[in-house]
């Protein structure tokens, strides 16, 4: 297993390296071209380091029918087909390079989600540092493999999806070339429910199937984002928007500005603080060793006097003797007068 991946140019993911924050702008630019570019830029000022967007028609997704199958039951997307919704919701494919070039003008990574073949071949003229394969996409197994075969950093959510449908994904990644494959835990409900996320499985499904893990998160606030981070994802995905009162097919469960900013900073100050394993004084703490405990006289002592319980204490601050040789104090003479207050010392011993 890799520990660490390389995204782009100076920019890694896994041991030792920050989490990748990626705003999910989806549905959320309302087909405005004008406020995906706004959103770009606002992700970019709110410390995401990603973009992404998904790249699909009607047309690849589904077809323009009325029939039961196609018909929506959902309390927010209901009352209309799914051809109707998709509709609503895509990114027209003209802007894609355009939004690639407002996004490098940003200094902010864009990539973006592929449904199909044709949605692979353009993300690839613009050259994109990786390629995200949706939950709803993980058993089209033929994707995959073409996703893979351009031997870029793959991530995949994996809601909904079992073991072996997961294994099965990952040997197709495998198989068809990708060498560097990112899992995101994730539930595929909108709004997800946090106590149905089960963040532990990431740790899991790192060590099960040898690769990064991350979360595509689709509860609503931050909490659950942050604490993905706390325990160790290499990417967390969230879906954003410059207000929830904008209705978007995705509004209702994406973060505003502001969370995305705590979001952002949180997770670099929890990468930080995960740190490595290590013992013994940080850099910080030397300062401070001074006052930890040791031995000292606590009553003014005459020469020949023995030292008891009653004028050796062990106390703060650290000048004197360590407190673990008390025992082997007590009972013993002082060699001169000693003062209330001095630091215990071999050459004080009659």
């Amino acid at each position: 297993m890799k520990s660490e991946i390389r995204i782009t140019k100076g920019r890694f993911i896994g041991k030792g390296h920050p989490c990748l924050v990626i705003a999910e702008i989806s549905a959320n630019h309302g087909q405005d071209f004008n406020s995906a570019v706004r959103l770009i830029r606002k992700a970019k000022s709110c410390g995401a380091d990603a973009v992404k967007f998904q790249a699909y028609t009607p047309d690849t997704l589904t077809i323009d029918s009325d029939r039961k199958h196609f018909r929506i039951r959902h309390p927010r997307w209901g009352r209309q087909t799914l051809y109707q919704l998709y509709k609503k919701a895509y990114t027209p494919r003209p802007w894609f390079r355009k939004l690639k070039k407002a996004a490098d003008d940003a200094g902010i990574m864009f990539f973006a989600t592929a449904f199909d073949k044709s949605s692979v071949d353009m993300l690839e003229e613009l050259d994109v540092p990786l390629h995200k394969i949706a939950s709803f996409e993980l058993v089209d197994l033929p994707l995959i493999e073409y996703a893979a075969k351009t031997k870029k950093p793959l991530i995949m959510s994996v809601g909904m999806a079992a073991r072996n449908e997961i294994k099965e994904a990952l040997d197709a990644a495998r198989g068809a070339g990708a060498r560097d494959i990112v899992l995101l835990k994730c539930v595929s409900d909108y709004p997800a429910a946090p106590e149905e996320i089960n963040l532990n499985t990431m740790a899991d499904m790192r060590d099960r199937f040898r690769c990064l893990t991350g979360l595509s998160d689709h509860s609503l606030g931050i909490n659950v984002s942050l604490a993905a981070a706390s325990l160790g994802a290499s990417v967390i995905e969230k879906h954003f928007i410059m207000s929830r009162k904008i209705k978007t097919p995705d509004s209702f469960f994406s973060i505003e500005p502001e969370e995305l900013r705590t979001l952002a900073s949180g997770v670099k100050e929890i990468g930080k603080a995960l740190g490595k394993v290590h013992y013994g004084l940080t850099e910080g703490e030397r300062k401070s060793r001074v006052f930890r405990r040791s031995l000292f006289v606590v009553k003014d002592m005459k020469k020949g006097e023995l030292f008891t319980e009653g004028n050796v204490r062990s106390i703060r601050p650290a000048h004197g003797m360590h407190p673990r040789e008390l025992g082997a104090v007590l009972g013993r003479t002082a060699a001169r007068d000693i003062k209330k207050g001095t630091p215990l010392a071999s050459r004080l011993f009659g």
